[in-house]
């Protein structure tokens, strides 16, 4: 399940592009999913595990990847850890949603996050809710943001 902390969260990773920088490990570029989600996010492919091909700007060591697909790959690969999401893009909201039905996942937003028009379960814990679209999660982040 995804939860969901609103607002300044002292315990979050605030700067999760710096972070991943000096944690990430080779062995992630090897996962599937975290390919997926660089391929989509940065149109990127991985060439090994110090080398991801993109198209904006060619070969690129892992610590030069976007700050989303970096935020991304934490949540998935630390997720015992409080992450930012803030700094994705809404277009790493599906990503979020699909590492959440692997494994239990918590992040903080300082901003809202568009999740879609599709069904979700997301758990705000400002206040405990649990909500299932995007218009009652709006609601309820709005009071927090």
């Amino acid at each position: 399940m995804l939860s969901i902390y609103f607002g300044d969260m002292p315990q979050a990773i605030y700067n999760t592009p710096t972070y991943f920088n000096n944690v990430y490990l080779d062995a992630w570029l090897e996962d599937p999913l975290d390919q997926k989600m660089i391929r989509s996010v940065d149109k990127g492919e991985v060439c090994g595990p110090n080398a991801v091909n993109t198209k904006a700007l060619g070969m690129i060591p892992p610590t030069k990847l976007s700050g989303g697909v970096k935020t991304l790959m934490l949540i998935h690969n630390q997720p015992n850890k409080v992450f930012n999401a803030s700094n994705c893009g809404d277009n790493c909201a599906r990503w979020i949603l699909k590492i959440a039905k692997m494994q239990d996942v918590t992040i903080n937003l300082r901003h809202i996050m568009d999740f879609g028009d599709r069904k979700f379960t997301v758990k705000v814990l400002n206040n405990g809710q649990i909500v299932s679209n995007m218009g009652d999660l709006a609601e309820i982040a709005a009071r927090y943001v």
